[in-house]
């Protein structure tokens, strides 16, 4: 297969998965509030079984020793199914289960087709093209806030929106078919050497977790507080779309852009801008505001992600699979303490803008622990990455 097919392969299918069967919950829950299905605080709840979901579907991909290309097959139809679903039940509970699931097959299929792609492309000698994989999830939101969009000027309903996104991602699922892998190498020590623990790791996890909790509140209720904003008006639904051409945009800028950088500064740098800009919803007021913040936390979003990686690669060169299991467990646990957070705020407060300001205070934290995170690489051995056979 051509680097060119791998890299589109893994672009579209986290589309689907993250896109379509996990972001999707962003625009619609205005639909579900004001449907009442759900109140401001339940619609927290429902979100953390997302995470919860998208928490074990991590520890339990991180453990796996065979049959990775099934369970990343497995992962992508029962996330199709959970969405599609999700338009047949009227019942909270029902959806909260629904949720679980989709963010369960969403991890699956999101570490394995990682692991996938990016051994490929490293044999292909063409590691750039995984600036189009990392990005899946960012056109994958913004394809979602576009058809939000036009959900709204049809005034569709909420289970009309599930129907929707779960219809696009079976159509994505049903083209990817023979393109997904049959079996998935990952990279192998040419001698096994035990995990170790270094400072440095302990550090990177403690800032990937942080980042976790910090984007994902605004990230969850964007489309909410654009809502709350702008009433009555199409308006609102453009700021989710913004969110994901932002990702995007923070992708191609980590890939292409200041290179030349450390990739600690450059993680430092990511997260004190969209520490800035979560505070930017609470501290300016309108749609100023609301602009900045789409942005900067929408532009750090996935750069985040890229950058974590790559500093947990340099941490540890010989060990990617388990740093990889490790950040996304870590990054999970923090997705899913903001939703419960932002229950909290809405409970003591009457609103989510006390949560917003923790969330903008742990990115700053993270890149306190970050900027005083100076990676030492451990003498191990090189990594060799096998071309995966017929």
């Amino acid at each position: 297969m051509s680097p060119i097919r791998v890299a589109l392969t893994g672009f579209f299918t986290l589309i689907a998965v993250m896109g379509m069967g996990r972001f999707s919950l962003t625009p619609q829950l205005p639909l579900m509030l004001q449907e009442h299905g759900v109140s401001l605080s339940s619609a927290g709840l429902l979100a953390s079984m997302n995470y919860i979901g998208y928490l074990a579907g991590a520890l339990y991909a991180m453990r796996l020793r065979k049959q990775h290309a099934w369970y990343l097959r497995v992962g992508l139809w029962i996330t199709i199914a959970a969405t599609l679903l999700s338009a047949f039940t009227p019942y909270f509970v029902v959806q909260a289960i629904l949720r679980f699931i989709a963010g369960l097959g969403g991890a699956w299929a999101l570490i394995l087709i990682t692991a996938w792609t990016q051994d490929r492309l490293a044999a292909a000698q063409a590691p750039r093209l995984s600036a189009a994989v990392f990005s899946g999830p960012g056109a994958g939101i913004m394809l979602t806030g576009i058809l939000a969009l036009v959900l709204t000027h049809y005034h569709a309903s909420s289970a009309q929106g599930w129907l929707v996104y779960g219809g696009v991602a079976l159509l994505i699922g049903l083209c990817l078919r023979r393109a997904l892998p049959d079996e998935i190498h990952r990279a192998q020590a040419t001698t096994p050497a035990p995990f170790h623990w270094s400072p440095s790791l302990k550090k990177l996890l403690i800032t990937y977790t942080l980042a976790g909790f910090g984007y994902i509140l605004p990230a969850t209720f964007l489309s909410q507080l654009a809502n709350v904003m702008f009433p009555h008006s199409t308006l609102a639904a453009l700021f989710w779309p913004l969110f994901g051409l932002a990702a995007i945009a923070g992708v191609m800028a980590v890939m292409f852009l200041g290179t030349r950088l450390p990739t600690q500064l450059r993680l430092t740098l990511t997260l004190v801008l969209q520490a800035l800009g979560v505070a930017s919803v609470v501290a300016l007021p309108g749609t100023g505001g609301l602009v900045v913040g789409t942005l900067l936390t929408g532009g750090g979003f996935l750069a985040i992600m890229q950058l974590a990686m790559r500093m947990g690669r340099e941490i540890a060169p010989s060990q990617t699979a388990q740093v990889v299991g490790i950040l996304t467990t870590g990054y999970a646990t923090g997705q899913l303490v903001g939703p419960l957070v932002s229950s909290a705020s809405v409970h003591l407060f009457g609103s989510l803008s006390p949560a917003l300001g923790v969330a903008a205070a742990g990115l700053l934290v993270a890149a306190g622990v970050t900027a005083w995170n100076r990676p030492v690489v451990n003498a191990e051995p090189v990594v060799r990455c096998e071309q995966p056979g017929n």
